[in-house]
Formats: C-alpha cells, structure tokens, sequence
C-alpha cells in the first residue's frame, strides 16, 4: 500500500508537469516514433499468435459441442473483449515498461536527471509527462493494427487451416457479435492498461538508487507490478463494460 501511494503521488506530480509540457513537443513526437518502430513488430507479432490460440479453441471448443459454425462468436470475443488488450498490456510492460525503468533509471544514478534541473529544463515534465503523452499519441496506432493482425490471424487458423466454417458464415457470424461499443471498450481497456504501465515504469526509474543493480531490482519489481496492474484493469473495465455475462444469445 506504501507503494501504490507513492505511485499515485508520482502521478499527481507528472499531471502537474503537464503545463511545461508546451515547450517539449519535439521530445514528445520523437518519443512516440521511438515506442512505434521500435515495439509494433512484435506487438503485432505476438497478437498474430494470440489471434492463432483463440482460432485453435474456438474450433476444438465449439467442435464439442456440435456449434463450429458459432467459431466467429468466439473470436469475436476472444479477440476483442479479452485476450488483444491483455497480449497488448504483457508486451507493452515487458518491451516499453521495462525499458522506461532502464532508460530514466540509468539517468538517475548518473546525475542526468539532476543535471537537468541545474539546467532549468524540469526533469518531471521533459523526461515523463513527454513518455505518457507519446504513449497517447503510439497506442491507437499499434493497439488497432495489432487487433487487426489478431482477428486476421483468427479468420487464417478457423476458416483456411482447419476449415471448420465457410468464408461467409464465419464474417457474419463474427461481425454479428461485435459493435463499435465493443471496440470502444477494448480500446479504453488498452489506454488504461498503457497509461498505468508508463506510470509505473517511470516511477521505478525516476527513483532509481544503488547504482546498476538497483536499477536492474527496479526493473524486476516495476514489471511484477505491472502484472497486476493489467489484470486488475482488464476485471475492472470488463466487468463495468459488460458485465460478469457474455451476453451471448446462444442456446438461451
């Protein structure tokens, strides 16, 4: 609880930052080119393979029990509700959280940090609040190609390998049972999950002491939080959004 009200201070002090924010803009555009070429392959790489898993069960799941025509209603929910804005959030704190707790932690223990107050640049604005906000800027980009790249991978497995469902049924049947509202939620799921990572990884770093390995236990601590941290957001806007039900209509 100590750790979680540090963190929740240290993202009072970063939105207070953001009035300085106005006068970094390059930092802030170079930093989302930064997250976009240098983690959208395997984002996108690692959704394909998700996207291949739900195919695999939706098949031998719904083959069961005699419905592999409903294939697309579990990947349909499989994808977007569930596991493309959980696969986003592991990659997201393992690739970009890890690396935000390296990069401001090696900055740390080697005065850089300090030598930008001296400077007058406020460190807090320059080296965070620019991070979270290019996180904003990245997210769609990667989190909506990455879902793309998912449900094609889905469409590959369940209707061209294993052919459990002809092409027309399975798009309308999948398409059937999401809307935008689904979407919307996913996306929502996604933001708040890349948020809560950026915040945690930068508080780790930011408070970085002990030299390379304090920056290295950081590291490891600021991602076993952010495992927590997704799956909380992930029962919490899934439960809100559409409750504990799949609201699916099928066999009453």
């Amino acid at each position: 609880m100590v750790t979680l009200g540090d963190i929740v201070a240290f993202s009072g002090s970063v939105v207070q930052s953001f009035p300085h924010l106005r006068k970094f803009w390059p930092e802030v555009l170079r930093q989302a080119a930064i997250i976009i070429l240098s983690s959208g392959l395997i984002i996108f790489m690692m959704e394909a393979v998700m996207g291949g898993v739900c195919g695999l069960e939706a098949h031998y799941t719904l083959q069961g029990i005699g419905a592999p025509l409903y294939s697309g209603v579990f990947n349909a929910y499989c994808s977007t509700r569930i596991c493309a804005p959980y696969m986003w959030g592991y990659i997201f704190a393992a690739k970009i959280g890890s690396g935000l707790v390296a990069e401001l932690g090696s900055m740390k223990i080697s005065d850089e940090v300090d030598a930008l107050e001296v400077m007058g640049i406020p460190s807090m604005a320059y080296l965070v609040a620019s991070r979270l906000v290019a996180v904003c800027i990245a997210m769609p980009f990667l989190y909506v190609i990455g879902l793309g790249v998912m449900n094609v991978a889905e469409y590959v497995v369940t209707v061209k390998m294993l052919a459990a469902v002809s092409e027309g049924g399975y798009l309308y049947v999948f398409w059937l049972y999401q809307n935008a509202y689904d979407f919307a939620g996913s996306m929502l799921k996604a933001l708040l999950m890349g948020l809560a990572i950026t915040l945690v990884g930068c508080y780790y770093g930011f408070n970085a002491q002990g030299g390379p390995v304090g920056v290295g236990r950081n590291a490891a601590k600021a991602m076993m939080v952010n495992m927590v941290v997704i799956h909380v957001i992930g029962v919490t806007v899934t439960s809100l959004l559409w409750g504990m039900t799949p609201n699916a209509p099928i066999g009453n």
